[in-house]
């Protein structure tokens, strides 16, 4: 049987020899971790504070760059256990964040999964570059922060949506 050809007639050998990834700008990858916890009639949300910049200071859910030839379900993993020193959880894909400009450092997506923990909070240690990991008391999909303080990036909206999927 012959090769196949396209309609420029290359076969796919000489497709993919011609190819150049170069052509094709690319975004960076990384995985945000919402995790809640019941707790007695509230909710709570583990948030980390920011040890780096950008955003240095602020509140955010546990997350990071995706490594090179790791699935994005090992970076939520992976991250989660990095900055806050919990493993094992079920995660579910909450969405995909790729607004322009959701980074100052460049174009990144990211996949935001989210889980919740029936029996309370576990303990959370902050590890990587978190400064802190803290269980934050959460009302209608909004964690209440101390005055002043802030999330990063476009960390409300995940959390906001990862709330409505409870």
């Amino acid at each position: 049987m012959a090769e196949m050809r396209d309609k420029r007639g290359l076969t796919e050998a000489e497709a993919i020899a011609q190819y150049r990834a170069m052509n094709y700008p690319k975004p960076a990858l990384t995985a945000d971790i919402a995790v809640f916890a019941r707790c007695g009639a509230g909710m709570k949300l583990l948030l980390i504070r920011r040890g780096g910049h950008p955003y240095l200071g602020c509140w955010a859910l546990p997350g990071g760059f995706a490594d090179r030839g790791e699935t994005i379900e090992r970076t939520a993993a992976r991250e989660l256990e990095e900055e806050t020193g919990i493993t094992g959880l079920e995660l579910s894909l909450v969405g995909i964040y790729s607004a322009p400009g959701r980074d100052p450092r460049g174009w990144t997506v990211s996949a935001a999964y989210a889980t919740v923990l029936d029996e309370g909070m576990l303990p959370a240690t902050a590890g990587d570059d978190a400064a802190e990991a803290e269980w934050v008391e959460v009302r209608d999909g909004k964690p209440l922060l101390p005055e002043g303080e802030r999330l990063a990036f476009d960390h409300a909206e995940i959390i906001a949506d990862a709330w409505r999927t409870l």
